[in-house]
């Protein structure tokens, strides 16, 4: 069977985490353009280079697949019970950019909410995670790889209650710049798919192939558009020879 959690991992390493290319959180991270030295030759003026961020970036972020996932298996280390609740997001449905999973072990209060965050942020402030309008929750990284690092932070009784009434979690870090970014997560279902049963281990593979399946297809037709366009685009005009000079109008003719 296939983590959703652990699938990220291999969607992140096959996309090459993509987030980190676009949309704001490119902003994020690389500075503002210099200055041109000095002024450009009269021209149709190009638009001025986006400056950098000074203040707060916000992404919002769309769920990956429709439910939340809830998986039960036995830790070999203590013999109990232990549930993970989680769900892939985006910028859209085909980019991922973080994973959540929310666990929880048998007879024990203390849960562990775990993310997979993208590369390229600063590790030693750690990240935060605030959940509505409540206070931050302080989170650490734990380990780093290629295609993203492993990030989490301990929910009490309270935290945890907060969390199943939440409408939007946000995880809170900060760029190379020293800017924060702040990734907001829809909550909406979490409460019931924590609460409720575990999932077929069957139904979810079949699940995670269908989506493996989807993505494929897109990337196929992504492919073969570019392609198309490629193949559709006019070739560039050979450079037209210069004309001779009109020659010279001959003298009238005496009379």
């Amino acid at each position: 069977m296939t983590s959703p959690f652990l699938r990220f991992a291999a969607l992140a390493l096959a996309a090459g985490m993509a987030v980190a290319a676009s949309g704001a959180f490119a902003q994020a991270t690389k500075p503002a353009a210099p200055a041109p030295a000095a002024p450009a030759p009269p021209a149709p003026a190009s638009p001025a280079p986006t400056a950098a961020p000074t203040g707060p970036v916000r992404l919002e972020l769309i769920p990956m697949e429709a439910p939340w996932t809830k998986m039960c298996g036995k830790d070999q280390a203590s013999e109990k019970e232990v549930c993970l609740t989680t769900r892939n997001f985006g910028q859209s449905a085909d980019q991922p950019t973080l994973a959540v999973a929310v666990y929880q072990m048998a007879n024990e209060e203390r849960r562990i909410a775990r993310f997979m965050l993208p590369v390229g942020f600063l590790l030693r402030p750690g990240f935060r995670l605030v959940i509505d309008k409540g206070e931050p929750i302080e989170g650490k990284f734990a380990i780093c790889y290629p295609n993203g690092c492993l990030a989490e932070a301990d929910l009490n009784g309270q935290t945890l209650g907060a969390l199943k009434k939440a409408q939007t979690a946000t995880v809170i870090v900060r760029n190379p710049a020293n800017i924060e970014v702040n990734f907001d997560l829809p909550m909406k279902d979490f409460a019931a798919a924590f609460d409720g049963p575990a999932v077929d281990p069957k139904a979810l593979e079949q699940q995670n192939q269908e989506l493996q399946k989807q993505l494929e297809e897109k990337a196929r037709q992504q492919r073969e558009l570019l392609e198309k366009q490629q193949s559709a685009a006019p070739a560039p005009a050979s450079p037209t020879p210069a004309a001779s000079a009109p020659a010279s109008p001959a003298p009238a003719a005496s009379k």
